[in-house]
């Protein structure tokens, strides 16, 4: 596994050719410390593990690699399968024309879904793919603490989360986030 930053990762997801709305994720406070995990799986694409944290508003700091090549078998039920929660992975816009055409395409999206019975299920669909975007999906998710699957997740890939949390962890100390109050 190739360790990288987190936002490489993310890249990596939005520049595949995965199927948008095929991703699934778990997500959740990390084990011990400071910040969260979250892995990222679509049964093509694999599974892809980040650790993140907020280093204020304003910057998310962290890394993350590819600990699988697809979804198996014994993997699979580690990923939700019904909307306990959705995610969406977005590209930004790149320029004037391609915001007011979004802004355009979203618009009619939303006047639709008001006007006739709809659900939230339909609704998300239909905005993730005006927005075009290129990973969505249901996620399990605890902002509180972590969920079983997360921890399952950490010890299938063992030896993944072990180089992980290392560099992490060295990401950590050299913002002397680890310090506290001195």
């Amino acid at each position: 596994m190739r360790i990288r930053d987190w936002q490489d990762i993310l890249t990596d997801v939005v520049e595949s050719s995965a199927t948008p709305d095929d991703w699934r994720a778990v997500a959740g406070n990390r084990q011990r410390g400071v910040g969260e995990d979250m892995y990222l799986g679509h049964p093509d694409a694999g599974v892809f593990h980040l650790k993140t944290y907020a280093k204020n508003p304003f910057e998310v700091k962290g890394v993350g690699g590819r600990v699988a090549r697809r979804i198996d078998d014994d993997l699979d039920p580690l990923f939700p399968t019904t909307d306990t929660g959705r995610f969406g992975v977005q590209s930004p816009i790149e320029d004037e024309s391609q915001a007011e055409q979004t802004a355009t395409e979203l618009e009619e999206v939303i006047k639709t879904h008001a006007d006739a019975p709809t659900t939230p299920d339909a609704l998300f669909e239909d905005v993730m793919g005006a927005l075009d975007s290129p990973a969505y999906g249901p996620i399990e998710y605890d902002q509180y603490d972590r969920p079983e699957q997360l921890d399952e997740l950490g010890h299938t890939f063992e030896e993944a989360e072990e180089l992980l949390e290392r560099d992490f962890k060295d990401i950590i100390g050299d913002d002397g986030v680890d310090r506290g109050f001195q």
